[in-house]
């Protein structure tokens, strides 16, 4: 276990928090107030969330749903972020109750992808037409720190013809500040860790040893990544392990903590729910289960709660719920997942997943279902390479300035996905998708820089943006 920190402290208020899902219901009026409230963009308080979780009235639901579905579309309009995760180790030495990677599981077979089988599974995601993924492994001594960051640079080594890895998002176990320093050197885009429920006493039941089990040392970790210079991180918790409402609020409250010491909140927030896994009892018998209704429900509150911050969703869930999540609040999506080491190169590897999957197609087939729904697929990098992340990006994003790179730059990899990977079905709408978005600009200078870059990547050049 971690040396007990000094600096580290448990600043979630646990009574608080469960006090303010215990009260009384908001009446219908009061419900619509801050539904109301929720349109002019500025988030919401922690004690509005609290009444919005406590909704139970369709009418009022609907109303929600409908209320994130317009935050949703002023700040993000049609699109939706992809990318991959590429897990290089299954090897773990925590012991945690619901994940399929803990060390006392012996149903799984084990892999740590040597440096070449990295190359060889970025090579495949390349493939595809993948341009960002998140990097994770398990946290044990095999997997080292300086292991994981060679892992990083080989994965950005990788090039298949004119591709290449654009952006790589890490989610590794907690360190220190001086590694968090080096991790920046590396170019990394997002760094996420999930403090997987903040209740610390449930935390304890579920994390009873390994280093993970140290509750605050996890907690402050976004204090030491920002510290050492990480400008964007993303937090989560895994719904199921507590009560969904005590985490949104939770969730909210490390929001704060981190605008508050930092000037800037979470980049992203993740919204796993408990999958069955194998060798993982408590993955069929989930302590705190969330509805598909209550999951709705929370992914809109989080939207209008934090409408600048991404909400990620992975292919844990459907494919029909996804979709329908898509138009609440979720702005980021994994595709064509593995959750095993090694399963991209090799369709037949058998190292354990640490959960099972709900959304099985591959990076076409869900491309080609948002342009059926006209959302545009996005693998756009463009803020983290021109500097706008952290607090420099909310800046540009609050006042709505940053609609201005996002829409555009998500069309041009879109293009780029048509032009070298799609299918020639999925290619054809998808250019009639590109000509209607474009044509519905109505900034004319705006309109004619797109065509030009339109026209160079339908010419071979390749990673314009503005």
């Amino acid at each position: 276990m971690n040396q007990k920190r000094t600096n580290d402290y448990n600043f979630i208020d646990r009574d608080k928090l469960y006090d303010l899902i215990n009260k009384k219901p908001a009446s219908k009026n009061e419900i619509s107030d801050i539904l109301e409230k929720s349109l002019k963009l500025k988030g919401l308080s922690i004690e509005d969330a609290s009444k919005l979780l406590q909704i139970e009235d369709e009418e009022l639901y609907q109303k929600l749903l409908k209320t994130a579905g317009y935050v949703k579309n002023e700040i993000y309009g049609r699109r939706l972020v992809l990318f991959a995760p590429l897990y290089i180790g299954n090897y773990c030495s925590n012991n945690c109750l619901y994940c399929a990677f803990r060390k006392d599981n012996k149903s799984i077979d084990r892999a740590l992808l040597s440096i070449d089988q990295i190359k060889m599974e970025t090579e495949s995601l390349l493939k595809e037409g993948h341009k960002r993924i998140l990097m994770l492994q398990g946290e044990t001594k095999g997997n080292s720190f300086n292991y994981f960051l060679e892992a990083l640079r080989a994965a950005y080594s990788v090039k298949v013809g004119n591709s290449s890895v654009r952006r790589i998002n890490v989610e590794v176990a907690p360190v220190e500040v001086e590694d968090f320093a080096r991790l920046k050197k590396e170019k990394i885009g997002t760094y996420v860790c999930f403090q997987e429920t903040y209740d610390s006493e449930l935390y304890k039941i579920y994390h009873p040893e390994g280093p993970k089990a140290d509750f605050e040392y996890r907690l402050n970790v976004m204090d030491r990544a920002m510290a050492g210079g990480i400008d964007d991180v993303g937090i989560g918790a895994l719904f199921g392990l507590a009560d969904y409402r005590f985490e949104v609020l939770a969730m909210m409250e490390h929001a704060s903590h981190l605008e508050k010491k930092f000037g800037c909140g979470p980049h992203t927030v993740s919204v796993p729910r408990i999958e069955p896994a194998e060798g993982v009892p408590l993955t069929n018998n989930i302590p705190y289960p969330v509805s598909d209704y209550d999951f709705k429900k929370l992914v809109a509150i989080f939207r209008i709660a934090l409408p600048y911050t991404g909400i990620i969703l992975s292919t844990r869930e459907s494919e029909s719920l996804r979709e329908e999540l898509f138009n609440y609040g979720v702005s980021q999506i994994s595709a064509g997942s593995r959750t095993n080491p090694g399963a991209y190169s090799d369709k037949g590897a058998h190292s354990g997943s640490q959960f099972s999957l709900g959304d099985h197609r591959n990076l076409d087939e869900i491309i080609s279902s948002l342009i059926d729904k006209e959302f545009i697929p996005s693998f756009c990098t463009g803020c983290y390479r021109k500097g706008r992340v952290g607090a420099d990006f909310m800046d540009l994003a609050k006042p709505g300035l940053i609609k201005e790179f996002c829409m555009p730059n998500a069309i041009f990899t879109f293009k780029e996905y048509l032009e070298d990977f799609a299918k020639e079905e999925t290619k054809a709408k998808g250019a009639k998708l590109i000509e209607k978005l474009t044509s519905n600009v109505s900034n004319e200078k705006l309109k004619s820089n797109m065509k030009n870059v339109i026209t160079k990547i339908e010419s071979g050049e390749r990673d314009l943006y503005f």
